[in-house]
């Protein structure tokens, strides 16, 4: 386990161990009906694999990409398989903060107690997420026994039952149409990544890339969290100027220029992502899902007003705010195209990270239609 000073840069344990025992129990479900609920969503998994495929065109016919397990996991699982993720991509960071630990102030400090807090501070936020989560193509994580993956090292599909079930209740819907729905933009996510062999290379190396201009001098890095829990409430600025940065999360404002750079990038390929989902969810709905109208009315009020104050403000804190507009932005993209080119000009998309839409062509998607099939038809 990487340290610096002697000590755990991040106590993966520590982050397993609070996450699952501070995360909110599940709805109150029997045993029986627990079980019909993971029987379900597996078939509606296997199901959604031929209504996506037809639908996107993304794999030719008679070509069978490298299957990825799905698992139906509780709370704790999912909370499990994320530290795996993340312990995997953070190694080159841990590795290089290793590599400039020192005994000045700063380092002495983190050395002492950093891997245990970021431990539970990593615990804590997965404890919030883990009962938001209605599923995830999980990308990165390595297979264990646990919790297996392609025969490639990474790729599994996670739907979380119980936090489906909330939601379906939650809503008032039809369980075993929203089941399926659920199931519909996630196996959207696992045609993209298996159907586009080059796309996890790229996304992990444009997270590396993120994770390569973090600067690890500790002083540094608390000094620039200082500056942004500042900038976050308005302390140190005259009064008309408060508020310049209410649009942005602490993620945002602790980043590099160089960083800001690489999330722009970042930023339009999940919105590409996470739009193509949901206009996929949207498109295969209405000949299988007999309520999706309503399903999507009710998803989208409940997605947009957040559970109360506290989530609100948490969701603006992490960020996750900016992930809603992803799903907003993105499906405006995909639908554009696709209308004005058809599906399969769209699907260009997936040609090479060159044909990847930029943060400015997800708000104006003309640009990308003129800059990808105007450059190819000339």
């Amino acid at each position: 386990m990487t340290s610096i000073g002697g000590a755990e840069m991040v106590d993966w344990n520590l982050a397993v161990a609070p996450a699952t025992r501070l995360v909110r129990p599940g709805p109150e479900i029997s045993r029986e009906e627990a079980r019909a609920v993971v029987a379900e969503l597996r078939r509606h998994a296997k199901a959604s694999e031929e209504h996506v495929r037809a639908f996107t065109r993304m794999i030719p016919e008679g070509t069978e990409p490298e299957d990825t397990p799905v698992l139906v996991v509780d709370r704790a699982g999912w909370i499990r398989a994320n530290v795996a993720g993340f312990r995997e991509l953070l190694r080159p960071l841990l590795a290089k903060m290793e590599a400039r630990r020192s005994g000045g102030p700063g380092g002495a400090v983190l050395g002492a107690v950093g891997g245990k807090v970021t431990g539970v501070e990593l615990g804590m936020l997965l404890s919030f997420l883990a009962s938001r989560i209605l599923g995830q193509y999980e990308t990165f994580a390595p297979a264990t026994r646990e919790l297996p993956g392609s025969a490639d090292g990474g790729g599994r599909l996670l739907l979380v039952a119980p936090n489906i079930v909330h939601v379906e209740r939650e809503l008032d819907v039809d369980p075993h149409d929203f089941r399926l729905w659920v199931a519909l933009h996630e196996e959207t996510h696992r045609t993209q990544f298996t159907g586009v062999p080059w796309l996890r290379d790229h996304l992990q190396g444009e997270i590396q890339s993120f994770l390569d201009e973090t600067d690890v001098d500790p002083m540094t890095f608390l000094e620039r969290l200082r500056e942004a829990a500042q900038s976050l409430s308005g302390a140190g600025r005259p009064e008309g100027e408060r508020g310049d940065d209410s649009g942005r999360s602490l993620v945002d404002v602790v980043q590099t220029p160089a960083q800001r750079e690489v999330l722009g990038r970042l930023t339009a390929v999940m919105s590409l992502l996470e739009g193509h989902a949901d206009f996929v969810m949207d498109g295969v709905g209405p000949e299988v899902v007999g309520s999706v109208a309503e399903i999507r009315e009710k998803f989208q009020k409940r997605r947009a007003q957040g559970a109360g104050r506290l989530d609100q403000a948490l969701r603006k804190l992490l960020g996750l705010d900016a992930k809603l507009r992803q799903y907003k932005d993105g499906e405006k993209f995909v639908r554009s195209v696709v209308e004005e080119v058809g599906m399969d000009g769209f699907n260009r998309v997936w040609t090479s990270p060159n044909t990847l839409p930029t943060k400015a062509e997800i708000a104006k998607p003309a640009e990308w239609v003129a800059r990808v099939h105007r450059t190819a038809e000339s």
